[in-house]
């Protein structure tokens, strides 16, 4: 299908990697993963052709169609949905224009008898038959069925494109892709910008998809869920195993295990060898058996240990000082953007050293709750921030607000205060920027690199409230975790607003659905979220069912605010009972991959069965009362 032979590349005389070699196949979906920089982007783009190579070759099977999402997406001003989606049909409107062209020139001419004319004929039936048989009477229904399973509604199809958000966006040129009909599909970074729902979409359409994939995505979930092999980009080599990501990096770690066990023997061989060498040597009689040594050494082939590239950047962010217990307070805030209007009426209480989370689907207002809380943007309503509190804020475009044509220190300077000037250099240092990095252009950097900086520039100001916007783009995975364990161990207080679920996990406590102008609270992580959410969906489909459609009276969302001083002990019990499940599901979850790596000594332990079973029926007692209560606050609710 596709084979890429000894393909090298190289920037400022370094190299992003050399000789590389691989092939694809259909049915292949390759997670591309390495580290921010490791050059994942400037693969793809050799793959799709946008670059050529140093050295080394790309083969492909001829009339090979490859459909490539690029991380930046440029679309032509003007166009509206329907006619964006429409370019993925440029032969079929090629078509279209000559068939025009050729219609009025029939229409116009009057000189039936002659040559010309019978050309115009014939051009005609050739036409007609080449937009038949490449399918011209079917395109624009089928580009609305794709646009509609992509969640867009016949209202959206005449909008234009200007108007949507980038996860919408994205998903036009995913739609675009989809219709061409491509052989291979290189994605970078798809679940940037898409909410949980559009990625859960994601998921099932390249899981069915027949040709290849390649995907560089730093969202491990999304790459478990989706990849059946994995190439890794480390130190200018690549390791290519026919594995999804998790299970490539076990698979890794025993090669790697492997290696190093072989290379000890080796090396004692090699030790051993050399004394008898040494002891021969000086013997006449055993001069031929020293030689003898001495060649096989040259002969052997030497053991090489694969290399790993374990740098990650140290982060930890300190509270300022200790705000008052409300860090905001929000009544009837609204927001409208020109007709439309995004959020209504929304109240909300965010108490001192809550971890709450904000989801939904794009352009449902995340973001502007977020800026309104920061104070950029201008709103209706009421907000009244807490005594003490000092926000810092991470942007969702937080990078491009770097200016590119500084260095990597200035900018770092430039930012800094007396009090922390000196110390500049140290979180730079930290943050994997040392040397003569610091002096980089910003406009050189990866988007992970920028996103490090903006990381970096955040420690230069004093806060207690971290208000992060899709902090994780671009950030490989590595990164990431750096990122989640600094934010877990944060002692203020967090809102995060994040699609990446495996980021969000065990991250905070409450989450904030953002769904037609309204918000919903519901008080677990993302996973309590995501299982409610699937229920709430076929409550919704029974309530829409012919049978109770009439019976049922949909009740408006709940206010959170209300909702949360009428029901506090029910919550705080709630709570409670959801820290000793937390916990108790964590003891059970290391007993159980105790049991699975070193089975024999586990339970060779004193009374460990009985005290297994113990905590298994406590489980069962925690979310039998989970149930009650939550059910009593539905109805307390409703």
């Amino acid at each position: 299908m596709l084979n890429v032979h000894n393909l090298s590349v190289s920037f400022s005389g370094e190299y992003l990697f050399e000789e590389i070699s691989f092939r694809l196949h259909p049915g292949d979906r390759i997670g591309l993963i390495g580290r921010n920089g490791a050059g994942k982007s400037t693969l793809l783009k050799l793959l799709s052709g946008d670059m050529a190579p140093d050295s080394g070759t790309i083969a492909s099977d001829k009339d090979l169609n490859i459909g490539f999402l690029r991380q930046d997406i440029d679309f032509e001003e003007g166009n509206t949905v329907l006619e964006e989606a429409y370019q993925a049909f440029e032969a079929l409107q090629a078509i279209e224009r000559d068939l025009v062209h050729v219609n009025e020139q029939l229409a116009e001419r009057t000189d039936y008898e002659t040559d010309g004319y019978h050309q115009l004929m014939v051009d005609l039936n050739d036409l007609t038959h080449r937009y038949e048989i490449l399918g011209g009477y079917n395109y624009q229904g089928e580009t609305e069925k794709i646009l509609l399973g992509l969640g867009f509604k016949r209202d959206d199809f005449n909008k234009k494109t200007d108007t949507f958000s980038g996860g919408w966006r994205m998903r036009i040129e995913l739609a675009k892709l989809l219709l061409q009909k491509n052989d291979v599909l290189l994605l970078d970074e798809p679940t940037n910008h898409l909410d949980i729902e559009s990625i859960l979409w994601l998921e099932q359409f390249l899981t069915a998809f027949a040709g290849a994939v390649v995907i560089v995505s730093h969202d491990k979930m999304f790459l478990d869920n989706v990849t059946n092999r994995t190439i890794e980009i480390s130190l200018g080599r690549i390791y290519d195993y026919n594995k999804p990501y998790s299970q490539f990096l076990l698979l890794r770690e025993e090669i790697r295990e492997q290696q190093l066990n072989a290379l000890k023997n080796q090396e004692r061989e090699i030790q051993q060898a050399e004394r008898l060498i040494e002891k021969f040597r000086a013997k006449a009689s055993k001069a031929s058996m020293a030689q003898s040594l001495i060649k096989k050494l040259d002969r052997m082939e030497r053991i090489e240990v694969d290399q790993t590239d374990n740098s990650v950047f140290k982060l930890r962010f300190p509270v300022s000082v200790t705000p008052g217990k409300v860090v905001a307070e929000l009544e009837g805030v609204s927001k409208h953007y020109g007709s439309k209007e995004v959020l209504k009426d929304i109240d909300l209480l965010l108490e001192r050293d809550s971890k709450t989370a904000f989801v939904g689907q794009n352009g449902q207002g995340k973001t502007t709750l977020a800026r309104i809380l920061v104070g950029e943007l201008p709103f209706e309503g009421h907000l009244k921030l807490g005594h003490n509190v000092q926000i810092g804020y991470f942007a969702q475009n937080q990078a491009e607000y770097l200016d590119g044509n500084k260095t990597v220190l200035d900018t770092m300077t430039d930012a800094a205060n007396e009090s922390n000037r000196a110390k500049v250099r140290d979180i730079l240092g930290s943050f994997l920027f040392s040397g003569d990095e610091v002096e980089k252009y910003v406009k050189v950097l990866s988007g992970g690199e920028r996103n490090r900086l903006a990381l970096a520039k955040m420690l230069l100001q004093p806060f207690n409230v971290l208000v992060m916007d899709e902090p994780t783009n671009h950030l490989d995975i590595a990164s990431k975790n750096v990122l989640k364990q600094a934010l877990i161990n944060f002692q203020g207080t967090l809102i995060v607003v994040s699609h990446d679920r495996d980021f969000l996990q065990g991250l905070t406590n409450k989450v904030y659905e953002f769904k037609d102008k309204k918000i919903r609270e519901y008080l677990g992580d993302i996973n309590f979220f995501l299982s409610e959410r699937k229920a709430q969906d076929f409550r919704e489909i029974e309530r829409k069912s012919p049978s109770t459609q009439e019976k049922s009276t949909a009740k408006p969302v709940g206010n959170p605010y209300r909702d949360q001083k009428k029901a506090k002990s029910l919550k705080n019990k709630l709570s409670q009972v959801e820290s000793e499940i937390a916990a108790l599901e964590k003891e059970i979850s290391e007993i159980d991959h105790d049991l699975l790596m070193n089975y024999d000594e586990t339970i060779a332990r004193p009374e460990f069965f009985d005290r297994y079973q113990q905590k298994k029926k406590r489980l069962e007692t925690l979310m039998q009362q989970w149930e009650e209560i939550t059910l009593k606050l539905e109805e307390q609710a409703g």
